[in-house]
């Protein structure tokens, strides 16, 4: 009586505190229903470990700190506990039964014996599984006839942080950097262990730590001494460590009057300090490479190729076990160019010569990250090169930390796309796990969202597009929705008509975005430099390809960027199957309408509507649908955290206004070209264009 009055004290103080966020989907809270509670806790009894590795452990004790947290009761670990039941027994095996199906990182969770067994080849594949059995608990399932197994799709799942040596982070849009530079090594903050666990229980195990746009500081031995307190950290929780560099770095720190990759002293440098980048972090997991884009330099500044720069660098890296991984995110200042072209016609004429260490990382679209894009052509395109897919996590051009959009359909959306490049059925997510081509390595990277804020990542709703990645990064035909079920269960609720309510909400919350943005295929209309609010009237920028009218190209005509042929040639990049998909301006996707078609604004398309009014539609519906998620929310005040409710509502509130700004925006600068009136029952705007045109100067004297 005693200890259960105690528990249920732990669990009314624990409680009764505001939720913070800060521990993100791993909230090890008393299960309310006492019956599940005790099912669970009849099965579980004691942790069995039969190894000392420090992942090993790391495992062991999250299951313990999990059990007691979730099931209100403490479970010793004893090593090698066998002949008992009623326990969970972590094991390494090489050849068991359980095992014989499992990659490195995989596992299995079954019954056994009176026990629940979670076995893998290697140390890191038991803490996967042990945080799988967590999720399980958390999220209600049965643990009754246990037998399933899970293999990570991809070999490296990594997030990549856009984080600088000041504490700034480009992108970033909460808080500052979470490294803190000037205190290591000497100090380790605990949220580095509260990171590590976050991304080892949805099974990210690696973490590019610096911006792509790399300072070589990052090279020298004050910081890599750093790094290695940082990798110290994570490598119990089976997390390696990349380095973001600077390709002139030998120039800079070497003190070389050149950084040609062809040159013998610069290749010598880079070997020397990939061997002392060892000295500090053993097991290093390679280099990430900004080159020849956006003013960084590259190998292409000596007359060298993107395979000259990055074979050099896997030779340095030829007697480790990591590898390089080159950015394919490279484009030229043309005004009669395409930028959509930009990073294949770079990249074609060289597939085949990149080195088999090196991974070409290409962004899940032709353009930049925008809120719905094409698949890049490049995917389907190389089958002599390792490609890496590289999605951002952080909402850079999707309402930043204000705008609710939860980023899973996306990611999806990218990698079912079926590039035909060996017939129906090649995805893109077979592209990048290596199954289409056979290539050894894979990789699927992550533009981090991750900041000093307490919950890590700006608005509540932003942990699930980092969770999300994780989850499909691990397995990619899980679902969109699924995932979302699982985070709003470990996050924002156990009642099941609120958890319905959030994930309608987070189901619909792109398109909604979509619709008050970029409908129709239109892109790349933000705010100039911030890339926050709208700014389509934008002509004059320090490159062409950095404005809004040279991807919009309105006119009196219509709208929208023409790459059949006429303008650009973009869309023969694709195999014919997927150009006929997209070809013909009256069977294409209205989603994908605008990105390949100039289309009149009087052309009647599929909804009934010409283009003009179906541009108003969709820009009006956006504005009602978050008018919309502000009433569904509201109505779950009583089931979610007082912080976590008031924080997202103020959110809301922002979203609504800025949705408001962006359709006034677009529909009054469009107006100017289309001479139309905006059609019955929509409301015309009560500001100005002009009007609005100044909260963009407003927005810049921040």
């Amino acid at each position: 009586m005693l200890k259960k009055l105690v528990i249920l004290l732990t669990f009314i103080m624990f409680n009764a505190a505001a939720d913070d966020g800060s521990r993100l989907w791993l909230k090890y809270d008393l299960l309310k229903d006492a019956r599940q509670r005790d099912g669970y806790a009849s099965l579980i009894k004691y942790i069995s470990i039969n190894s000392d590795s420090p992942i090993i452990a790391t495992a062991a004790n999250e299951l313990q700190m999990g059990f007691e947290g979730l099931l209100g009761k403490k479970v010793s670990i004893s090593k090698n506990a066998s002949g008992k039941t009623g326990g969970v027994v972590l094991e390494i095996s090489a050849d068991g039964a359980n095992v014989q199906s499992l990659m490195d990182d995989g596992f299995a969770i079954t019954a056994q014996k009176g026990n629940i067994l979670i076995s893998a080849k290697t140390p890191s594949g038991v803490l996967y599984g042990a945080f799988e059995l967590l999720r399980n608990i958390q999220t209600g399932k049965s643990l009754s006839n246990l037998a399933f197994t899970s293999n990570p799709k991809v070999k490296i799942r990594m997030l990549n942080h856009w984080d600088n040596a000041n504490g700034t982070v480009e992108r970033g849009y909460a808080g500052s950097s979470m490294w803190k530079w000037t205190e290591l090594p000497f100090r380790i903050d605990p949220r580095y262990i509260q990171y590590a666990r976050a991304n080892a229980s949805i099974g990210i195990n690696a973490a590019s730590i610096n911006n792509v746009n790399a300072s070589s500081r990052f090279l020298t031995a004050e910081y890599l001494e750093k790094i290695g307190a940082v990798a110290d950290v994570l490598r119990p929780y089976g997390i390696r460590v990349f380095i973001s560099v600077n390709f002139r770095s030998p120039r800079t720190l070497g003190g070389l009057d050149t950084s040609d990759p062809l040159d013998s002293n610069v290749r010598k440098w880079w070997n020397d300090k990939t061997k002392e980048i060892h000295k500090y972090v053993p097991d290093f997991g390679g280099f990430l490479v900004k080159a020849n884009s956006e003013g960084e330099p590259g190998p292409q500044d000596y007359g060298r190729t993107h395979a000259d720069g990055a074979n050099m660098l896997s030779e340095a890296m030829r007697p480790y076990k990591g590898v390089v991984i080159w950015r394919a995110f490279v484009y030229k200042a043309d005004p009669n160019g395409d930028r959509f072209k930009e990073a294949y016609d770079q990249f074609k004429p060289l597939d085949g010569t990149f080195d088999p260490k090196v991974i070409v990382q290409v962004k899940n679209g032709p353009i930049d990250f925008m809120p719905r894009e094409p698949f890049h052509p490049m995917f389907g395109a190389f089958p002599k090169t390792t490609l890496g897919m590289e999605f951002q996590i952080t909402q850079e051009y999707l309402g930043q930390s204000t705008h609710l959009t939860y980023l899973a359909p996306m990611f999806k959306e990218c990698l079912d796309s079926d590039t035909y490049a060996k017939g129906k059925g090649s995805t893109v997510a077979k592209v990048i796990d290596g199954s289409l081509e056979s290539h050894q390595n894979s990789l699927m990277a992550g533009v981090a969202n991750t900041g000093s804020d307490a919950n890590w990542t700006g608005h509540p709703f932003n942990q699930a597009n980092w969770y999300a990645f994780g989850r499909l990064a691990w397995d990619y035909t899980l679902s969109s929705e699924q995932i979302a079920i699982e985070w709003i269960a470990m996050t924002m609720t156990k009642n099941k008509i609120a958890q319905d309510k959030i994930r309608t909400m987070m189901m619909q919350s792109l398109p909604i975005y979509v619709s008050y943005t970029y409908p129709l295929g239109t892109a790349h209309m933000m705010g100039e430099g911030h890339h926050y609010g709208p700014e389509p009237w934008l002509a004059k920028s320090g490159r062409p390809d950095w404005t809004s009218v040279y991807y919009h190209r309105a006119d009196s005509v219509g709208l929208g960027f023409d790459r059949t042929g006429k303008v650009s040639n973009a869309l023969s990049l694709y195999k014919p199957e997927v150009q006929r998909q997209w070809g013909n301006a009256d069977e294409c996707s209205l989603d994908y309408l605008l990105w390949f078609h100039h289309v009149p604004w009087t052309k009647k398309l599929s909804t009934g509507r010409t283009l003009w009014e179906e541009l108003c539609v969709r820009y009006y519906d956006g504005v009602e649908q978050v008018k919309k998620m502000q009433v569904a929310w509201e109505s779950m005040k009583s089931e979610i955290d007082k912080e976590t409710f008031e924080n997202v509502e103020g959110r809301l509130k922002i979203q609504k206004k800025e949705a408001l700004w962006w359709r006034d925006a677009c529909v009054l600068y469009f107006n100017t070209y289309s001479k139309m009136l905006i059609p019955s029952p929509l409301v015309p705007p009560t500001r100005t264009l002009d009007e609005v045109k100044k909260l963009v100067e407003i927005y810049h004297l921040r």
